[in-house]
């Protein structure tokens, strides 16, 4: 079974026992968190939402807190001396998804 959950402003394809990196959640590490947003659940019976499944949850736990790779941002126009670098590491949490319940 797997399902389609919105957070973060984006829709992520889950199933059970997956690992997922998402946009960073205010949950400690080892902590539980229960997604009602879920768009689509599909696998032997299927249900869409409009725009959410009725009492469809989520379940997962939370493993780590963490930081992705810094990427480098230039700015730079040309004959005007002009250039700004910086760099930028985007927070994540990684999830463990444990159940998808309907």
């Amino acid at each position: 079974m797997y399902a389609i959950i919105e957070t973060g402003g984006k829709q992520i394809k889950v199933a059970e026992g997956q690992e997922i990196y998402i946009e960073k959640l205010s949950a400690n590490p080892e902590e539980t968190v229960t997604f009602d947003k879920v768009l689509f659940v599909g696998g032997e019976d299927v249900k869409v939402g409009a725009p959410y499944v009725e009492g469809a949850t989520v379940t997962a736990k939370v493993e780590k807190q963490g930081r992705q790779k810094k990427i480098t941002v230039f700015k730079y126009k040309p004959k005007k001396n002009y250039s700004r670098k910086q760099g930028h590491r985007q927070p994540y949490t990684k999830l463990v998804v444990e159940k998808i319940s309907l």
